[in-house]
């Protein structure tokens, strides 16, 4: 493992991860229990070809381990070393396999591996979608661990965007906002009053992101044919995607044969 400032790099065969201290105050809450508090968790974000969303592991001091039980799950990872999965129990709740830890790294298969597999041991990560809530100092977070690499703008814009469904044009604006969010295609916020809102059906669809907010959705009708789920919308977002909230629906462009940017 080399260090560059405060940030711990490690490189192995095909893959590499980036192992850094946050600065940030983690804690996890389950069933009503603060299971995981700590001011020293180290953020763990692979590349390619391990490509995955950053992962909090937590010192073992600061897990209640108490509530953890080895389930029997045991998976090798030949780059890292043997994992261990402990189920989750508190009060009458519990969760299989909610947890996991890395054993020494000397036990990975590949010798060569082994001479520069990180060394996790004495951290506890969760399977985040198993855990309750997720604080960040004193700041609910969702859906997953906010990648510090990861940017979102939403920039106004002044190109003509036109969507046109079965020949209906359903919407037309030269007042966009646009959003970069790093690693996605730039997606066109339209104001609704450039929106044909009366095609537009509530949807009971909601899906959340760390970076934005809780989404919602709308379906769309158009000459007798219903698109499910086609638009979406942030009733409130995030302060940083706060140009988007309320007043600006996006459509899934890549759904619509009709969708022209000037």
């Amino acid at each position: 493992m080399t260090t560059t400032g405060s940030k711990l790099t490690t490189h192995f065969r095909n893959a590499v991860l980036h192992i850094e201290p946050t600065p940030r105050w983690v804690r996890a809450v389950f069933n009503g229990v603060t299971i995981a508090d700590s001011k020293r968790a180290i953020l763990v974000r692979s590349t390619p070809p391990r490509r995955g969303r950053p992962v909090y592991y937590i010192p073992t001091e600061d897990v209640r381990m108490d509530l953890l039980t080895p389930s029997g799950t045991v998976t090798p990872d030949k780059h890292i070393s043997e994992m261990t999965y402990y189920n989750l129990i508190v009060g009458d709740r519990s969760e299989t396999d909610a947890a996991w830890s890395f054993s020494d790294p000397s036990n990975t298969d590949d010798a060569m591996d082994a001479q520069d597999a990180p060394d996790l041991q004495g951290y506890v990560a969760f399977a985040w979608e198993k855990i309750d809530s997720w604080f960040e100092e004193a700041e609910e977070i969702f859906k997953h661990v906010r990648d510090p690499y990861k940017r979102v703008d939403c920039i106004p814009s002044t190109r003509h965007v036109k969507v046109t469904i079965d020949g209906e044009v359903v919407a037309e604006s030269s007042h966009p906002v646009v959003l970069f969010e790093t690693g996605l295609r730039p997606r066109y916020y339209l104001p609704k009053i450039d929106v044909r809102m009366d095609l537009l059906r509530e949807s009971e669809t909601h899906t959340a992101c760390p970076y934005k907010g809780t989404a919602s959705y709308y379906s769309v009708v158009v000459n007798g044919k219903t698109y499910d789920d086609l638009i979406w919308y942030y009733p409130q977002a995030t302060p940083e995607a706060s140009r988007i909230a309320g007043g600006y629906v996006c459509f899934y462009d890549e759904k619509i044969e009709g969708f022209e940017v000037d």
